[in-house]
């Protein structure tokens, strides 16, 4: 009898430790959104109304990264790797994502900019990010993001000497297990 209670003990134990890695895996994306918005690191950046900055002239490097998280049969890259942006101009930035699989896949991705310091800096005014993208089988699409570098920036202390910013966005899947369903 003793042995059965311990078997019974560890299955359900197993059984926690699985629901809470997929608890995990399903509110990743959330939740680190959310901890980038308690925190104020670079993490999502405000949105923003197209007429809302002005140009204010000093120019900054903007690098562009793209990742695909584990297991997401997409490839995912920025058209061109960097270009000079004017505080206070809207910029646009095209990325290109493939569906490498056989199946729809439905993905959402998270957006970072470094240095950390310079994140309530930029301004999003339109975002393949806002929403989840789903691609068919093969389906190539080109996806951009409409943004600002806050003219402040520039008259903050500790900004102002920043020269190069890195705007990073990973792509994960949504639904994973909806997605499974469908194959």
């Amino acid at each position: 009898m003793d042995r059965q209670r311990r078997t019974q003990a560890t299955l359900a134990g197993l059984v926690v430790i699985i629901a809470a890695m997929i608890g995990l895996v399903i509110g990743s994306v959330p939740l680190y959104r959310a901890f980038c918005q308690f925190a104020g690191i670079g993490g999502p950046p405000r949105q923003v109304a197209a007429d809302s900055a002005s140009p204010a002239g000093k120019t900054v490097t903007v690098r562009f990264d793209a990742s695909v998280a584990k297991g997401l049969q997409w490839r995912f890259a920025p058209q061109v790797r960097e270009m000079k942006v004017r505080l206070g101009e809207d910029t646009l930035a095209v990325f290109t994502a493939t569906n490498l699989s056989d199946r729809p896949i439905t993905g959402n991705a998270v957006f970072n900019a470094t240095p950390d310091k310079i994140g309530k800096y930029v301004a999003k005014i339109q975002c393949f990010c806002f929403t989840e993208q789903t691609l068919q089988p093969g389906q190539s699409v080109d996806m951009a993001v409409s943004f600002v570098l806050d003219p402040a920036m520039g008259a903050d202390i500790h900004t102002s000497e920043v020269g190069t910013v890195t705007l990073s966005y990973t792509f994960f899947q949504a639904n994973v297990s909806d997605e499974r369903g469908r194959s």
